[in-house]
């Protein structure tokens, strides 16, 4: 199994003068479920390099046994820090591709052509696709045959209530439930907070960073069929 993650490489929350990027378990808990199911995992970004990551997502409340075991990791937090140029990556290479979330995406994945053209071509090769959280934001600008991919499909992704919950309401540049809907996406939620995951087809979304380990270990079974 040989799995791309794909992180943003945009670092500024709007105009509020605060960092964002990445939310750490939403990488580490995919990392490690893809790792201890034996994929080959390869990471990338826009930029390339070092992904930024949210202060906020690495407080003393939010760490989890994923993100303690990133901490411990020096040869992951190596493999993080040279992330592979996004423009570089074929889909030929990887059996699919899994995007962790975090306020960043908004700003660059959903816009970044190499992203978006990625992701068309995963699903027309007929391999997985996979979001947890923010990182459903992606699939905004995301056609395949003329139609937006989520189009019909049941999806999941951050809530307007969790987005409204942690005041970033008015900074993001839309809201990931906003966007699904509009685009014509059977979109589904549970509680604020709780792990939710939804699977149609090719594309596995997840609403939360609860639902982070959940959306990849069903990716995991979705590879192994």
């Amino acid at each position: 199994m040989n799995i791309l993650m794909v992180l943003t490489s945009h670092d500024r929350l709007g105009d509020t003068g605060k960092k964002t990027g990445f939310w750490l378990e939403e990488f580490a808990a995919p990392y490690y479920a893809f790792l201890d199911a034996g994929a080959n995992v390869t990471l990338a970004s826009p930029a390339g390099g070092q992904p930024p990551l949210d202060p906020s997502s690495d407080t003393e409340d939010t760490q989890t046994k994923d993100t303690k075991r990133f901490k411990d990791d020096k040869e992951a937090q190596e493999h993080l820090a040279n992330t592979k140029k996004l423009a570089d990556m074929k889909v030929e290479d990887f059996d699919s591709v899994f995007y962790p979330g975090g306020h960043g995406p908004l700003w660059d994945l959903a816009v970044d052509k190499n992203s978006i053209e990625l992701i068309e071509n995963f699903v027309k090769q007929d391999k997985p696709v996979a979001f947890v959280c923010h990182a459903p934001g992606a699939l905004k600008n995301v056609k395949v045959d003329g139609e937006y991919l989520v189009k019909g499909k049941t999806v999941t992704g951050f809530t307007n209530s969790e987005e409204d919950a942690v005041g970033l309401t008015d900074v993001v540049p839309f809201l990931v439930e906003d966007v699904l809907k509009a685009n014509g996406g059977n979109y589904e939620k549970a509680a604020d907070w709780e792990s939710f995951v939804v699977e149609d087809g090719l594309l596995i979304t997840g609403q939360n960073p609860a639902s982070s380990e959940e959306a990849a270990t069903r990716l995991v079974a979705k590879l192994k069929g």
